[in-house]
């Protein structure tokens, strides 16, 4: 008998014949996020098994497990052979102590000698020989013991499902570059990406001196937090100081905040093409700020081609807030630092500019030779 941790996989059970390809990217993410750790994972019947780790560890396996998309639900429990003095071995050290309970077998193997409830009953009464302080109640029990006869002549047993992340492994739709802007809305719409299957790398622009070094800082903090949900992810840095010195010198005042956005997705799209992404994500809400209405977003969509993904665009702030902090990111989305939207804020911003106006005053600007410079001049590290 040892100590495991069991996972059960989300919807990949309904992608048919290309299952084999999604179960692959899963282990693979599985493996990743158990990196450093000594283990095994092996994969049974629709199962993943974290196996041969020490005991102490138990907490943090299933802590990363936590976190990886794909996962519907995981246990920690314990494997051991399918003999009923084998199952009640395991089952004694998950069974509470006292108060209600039942216990709840899973036949896979059909051949097994004994029926589900035949277990069941068996293995309650041992324990409520062994625990006096236990009643059976099969009806709303404060507790279940859970026994999974496996085909292969062993079985799990384990004392409580825990919730998965859910969605789709990272890495089986595609990759995205999300706009980072260090606030509260930009990483939880990476995160609800990464969610559905997109790799997300990650483009953060500042504008130094106008913004210090702690924004930088605020956004790599924020990065890492990430990167526990996404495995993978890369943080290129630009800055668009000269391209805001540039609109704020030549262009009208309530447009600042509207071209800087359209250099901002062309600076992106450019990027994510080099860099072979497939779309932009973004964390716009529609109509929370000024520059997030219909019109301003439909004046940033013109400039590029790429499509740009919006995953919280009908969210309120109480919503996007609740699950910031669900993800970690909340509390240092919050710290005070500003960012470059801040710099040269006009007091009144243009809330529904028209797209001729907007064009009209960007003519004013070397668009190409301010964008070409930003790109070439970004930096790039992995987390």
């Amino acid at each position: 008998m040892e100590k495991v941790v069991i996972i059960r996989y989300s919807e990949i059970h309904l992608k048919g014949k290309n299952r084999g390809y999604f179960e692959r990217i899963f282990s693979v993410n599985l493996e990743k996020s158990l990196k450093g750790l000594r283990h095994e994972l092996h994969r049974t019947s629709g199962r993943w098994l974290v196996e041969k780790f020490e005991e102490g560890y138990a907490e943090e396996i299933a802590g990363r497990i936590s976190r990886v998309f794909g996962v519907h639900s995981y246990s920690v429990g314990y494997l051991t052979d399918s003999s009923l003095d084998g199952i009640y071995s395991a089952a004694k050290l998950v069974a509470p102590r006292g108060g209600s309970f039942k216990v709840d077998t899973h036949r896979g193997n059909k051949g097994y000698p004994l029926t589900s409830m035949e277990i069941s009953a068996a293995i309650g009464g041992r324990l409520l020989s062994e625990f006096p302080g236990l009643r059976v109640d099969v009806h709303q029990p404060e507790s279940v013991v859970y026994v999974d006869v496996r085909e292969n002549g062993s079985a799990l047993v384990f004392g409580s499902f825990e919730q998965g992340a859910g969605g789709m492994p990272v890495g089986v739709s595609g990759k995205g570059l999300l706009l980072i802007s260090g606030g509260i809305d930009s990483p939880v719409a990476g995160y609800m990406m990464a969610k559905r299957g997109m790799t997300v790398e990650l483009l953060h622009f500042h504008s130094y001196p106008y913004t210090n070094e702690g924004a930088k800082e605020k956004v790599k903090e924020l990065a890492k937090i990430l990167s526990r949900y996404s495995l993978v992810t890369r943080l290129t840095t630009v800055s668009v100081t000269e391209i805001q010195e540039e609109i704020h010198r030549k262009c009208a005042e309530e447009l600042n905040v509207t071209l800087l956005r359209r250099f901002m997705f062309r600076i992106a799209e450019r990027v994510a093409k080099e860099e072979g992404m497939q779309c932009l994500i973004t964390g716009e809400s529609l109509g929370q700020v000024a520059s997030q209405t219909i019109e301003g977003m439909t004046s940033s969509n013109a400039v590029v081609t790429l499509p740009v993904l919006r995953p919280l665009v009908g969210f309120d702030k109480d919503e996007i807030i609740e699950r910031a902090k669900k993800i970690g990111t909340f509390s240092t989305s919050i710290l005070p630092y500003e960012d470059c939207c801040t710099v040269f804020l006009p007091d009144h911003p243009a809330i529904k500019p028209k797209l001729a106006y907007v064009e009209s005053e960007e003519s004013k600007l070397d668009v190409e030779r301010l964008v070409s410079e930003a790109v070439a001049a970004r930096e790039s590290e992995e987390l």
